[in-house]
């Protein structure tokens, strides 16, 4: 299933960059660049663009339509949850985006679990060198996703920490792993402690709520190194790819707080 997940992570990635130019180049001429400026189009139309690389490729790989929509709903769903507090001024434009790109994942993961029973696609044949690589898929993702982030370091508002339990909840839930001795306890009591950073954070304002949002991210890198080692609540590769994206965000925020 993780193997699948990786193909198709990276069939969205060619459906953003195939696809971009396409819009600008719509857009332009009939005067509606600007509009492909606002954080609230931007999201849909990336979202749209990663939808058509992954149809694509999974058509290709012989999955069904239904399957096909599923996954659709998993690259739109997470953005139009957001657009309410986005519209209502508790999120800005970056978090927005975050938030959906955040929430996607789980969403993958858990379409992808509903159509774990059926039959398997032709798998191709792959060197060494493309087997190794799709292992680390998660990391990969994580990567792609952050390049932004070095080459343009944010702070992200302190609500994007709630994101951070609530994942492995969804997931956890779904999978029915929550029931063993204390792990449901220690998921609460996750989502408590980030909760609590969040609030202290949105309450303390500029740089020090920067520092807590910064730490908190790094925290949870740990929280998924652990469970990556337990493997518990979630799949590894959810655990793998969350933990490179905390550490990754955690480190880029710091930068961005000691450059400016």
């Amino acid at each position: 299933m993780l193997r699948h997940l990786g193909e198709m992570a990276l069939a969205m990635i060619a459906g953003m960059l195939l696809l971009a130019p396409v819009w600008s180049l719509v857009a332009e001429p009939s005067g509606l660049a600007g509009l492909l400026d606002r954080p609230e189009v931007a999201a849909l139309v990336m979202a749209t663009n990663m939808t058509a690389g992954m149809t694509v490729w999974m058509r290709h790989r012989r999955h069904t339509w239904s399957a096909c929509a599923g996954m659709a709903a998993a690259m739109y769903v997470p953005f139009l949850m957001l657009l309410a507090p986005y519209w209502a001024g508790l999120l800005d434009g970056e978090a927005m985006m975050l938030g959906g790109h955040l929430l996607m994942v789980p969403a993958m993961v858990l379409v992808a679990l509903r159509h774990r029973h059926e039959p398997p696609a032709a798998t191709p044949r792959r060197g060494r060198l493309v087997a190794a690589l799709l292992r680390r898929w998660p990391t990969g993702l994580a990567l792609l996703m952050t390049i932004e982030l070095w080459v343009s370091p944010t702070v992200f508002g302190p609500w994007t920490l709630l994101v951070l339990p609530a994942g492995y909840l969804i997931i956890g839930g779904y999978r029915r792993r929550l029931r063993g001795p204390g792990v449901l306890a220690r998921q609460l009591g996750g989502l408590v402690a980030w909760s609590a950073l969040a609030l202290v954070a949105a309450a303390a304002g500029g740089r020090a709520a920067a520092w807590l949002v910064a730490f908190g991210w790094l925290g949870h890198a740990v929280w998924d190194v652990v469970h990556h080692r337990r493997d518990e609540v979630v799949p590894r590769g959810y655990a793998e790819w969350c933990g490179v994206l905390d550490v990754i965000v955690g480190v880029t925020i710091i930068l961005a707080l000691l450059t400016t």
